[in-house]
């Protein structure tokens, strides 16, 4: 029996040679889009370990919102415009929350 939303939808990016900081820049562009198409949440972490790899995460109720956002016009417009700036394939991968929590924390800013 297929389970049915909400979805935590994950995008492993890895950006290319001396694109990093450019790149973490576009991501924070194109991340709160989501949120106008009905996505409840995004988060976008960069690897201390490898600066070049970053991780997408956005929560949907359903995975048409996801769809509307990831096939839309602004990331279909972001996707073109930043293609060399990744590797590609970028593959997502939806997934189930099963267990969360948080403590209240400061947002880091990013100096790009």
């Amino acid at each position: 029996m297929a389970e049915s939303g909400p979805y935590t939808m994950l995008l492993p990016w890895y950006a290319t040679l001396f694109r990093s900081k450019q790149f973490a820049a576009a991501l924070l562009e194109i991340a709160p889009v989501a949120l106008r198409y009905g996505a409840t949440s995004y988060h976008v972490y960069q690897s201390h370990d490898d600066l070049y790899k970053f991780f997408h995460w956005t929560a949907v109720p359903t995975k048409l919102v996801w769809e509307q956002y990831w096939y839309g016009p602004e990331f279909s417009r972001w996707r073109a415009e930043h293609a060399g700036w990744y590797q590609v394939p970028v593959v997502y991968a939806p997934a189930h929350e099963i267990a969360s929590g948080a403590l209240e924390h400061d947002s880091v800013e990013l100096d790009v």
